[in-house]
């Protein structure tokens, strides 16, 4: 699931940050709200994020995404997967 590079960097910036919204992922990852949503889906799908409703300024209501613990893991696991790749000597 994290292979796919927008899902990492989905990932990457809710370890950093702790939560997002949508607008924020959006923003920051520069893809269009369908792109976005198609990777949330499938994140929200595998457990390894979850949302919430906030209510924001103005009475706004916000989706906010966080990490899940198993999110979280297999963001860890993926990283040290990729070490190893890359420290193989040939």
């Amino acid at each position: 699931t994290l292979h796919q590079p927008v899902r990492t960097r989905i990932a990457a910036f809710l370890v950093t940050r702790g939560e997002a919204t949508f607008t924020e992922l959006k923003k920051e990852l520069a893809i269009t709200d369908g792109n976005l949503e198609s990777h949330i889906k499938k994140m929200l799908a595998v457990k390894y994020i979850k949302k919430q409703k906030k209510t924001g300024a103005s009475n706004r209501i916000q989706t906010i995404y966080t990490l899940t613990a198993k999110g979280k893991e297999a963001f860890e696991n993926y990283l040290e997967t990729l070490k190893r790749i890359l420290t193989i000597k040939v």
